[in-house]
């Protein structure tokens, strides 16, 4: 069994999840695949139960009533690996914004080279962005910096969904009291790993504008992620505290 699971939520993703599948099953090491699926009315988890039977123990599926948000379809995709015995988690969009080839990049950085989370970064050296406009650009960048000026994150690229955890790492925070589940989520996932005493890399990616399919973002994200820094700097306090 591999002991590498990536984690994929997705909402309406019937244009990209068979490919986005078949490119992570085609890397080595090898990689599984858990989509949780926040009940897709185009159809996302009928492709997935297909391929689910062409990759019988590769691929797996948790489906869930309605758009219940990012960062909840991550905490239960977080608590079935660890209940299935799974080392490396990873956090990816089924959109290809994130180059599934860079899995191997994250993995290496924490399996080999000691960190407790990697981060795909897009705001450190050799990290980048393509087809975006220069204001969502400054937007993205702006928001960093504003997290790292709050939260002391020691983070460059604090709003990265593009993550692989060690399963220790994962065990060592409260998964139940995680509060956020837009954007912020991110952040908030971060942060709680700082405040653990472990050690966050980041590791430089290109990171691409999706070409099929509908952007989730909204002005409600943004609002989340702004006034949630604030409330998790003085509201989640150290474990040992």
């Amino acid at each position: 069994m591999s002991t590498r699971l990536v984690i994929i939520p997705t909402y309406n993703e019937k244009e990209n999840i068979r490919d986005i599948i078949a490119h992570v099953l085609g890397l080595q090491p090898d990689f599984h695949v858990l989509v949780v699926d926040d009940g897709s009315p185009d159809g996302t988890a009928g492709i997935v139960r297909e391929i689910q039977a062409g990759a019988p123990g590769r691929v797996h599926l948790i489906e869930r009533s309605g758009k219940l948000g990012l960062g909840t379809a991550y905490i239960a995709g977080f608590k079935w690996a660890l209940e299935h015995g799974y080392g490396f988690i990873f956090e990816m969009d089924a959109d290809f914004s994130h180059d599934p080839d860079d899995l191997v990049r994250l993995y290496r950085v924490c399996a080999d080279g000691g960190a407790d989370m990697s981060v795909g970064s897009r705001y450190v050296k050799g990290g980048q962005v393509r087809d975006w406009a220069w204001d969502r650009i400054l937007l993205s960048w702006c928001a960093s910096l504003y997290v790292r000026m709050v939260l002391w994150l020691g983070v460059r690229d604090t709003t990265a969904g593009f993550v692989c955890y060690r399963d220790s790492t994962l065990r060592a925070l409260p998964l139940d009291e995680v509060r956020f589940i837009g954007y912020a989520f991110q952040i908030e996932m971060k942060y709680r790993v700082k405040l653990a005493g472990l050690r966050i890399a980041e590791v430089p990616i290109t990171f691409k504008d999706r070409v099929k399919g509908k952007s989730k973002m909204s002005v409600n994200i943004f609002h989340e992620a702004f006034l949630g820094v604030l409330k998790m700097r003085f509201t989640i306090k150290h474990p040992k505290a």
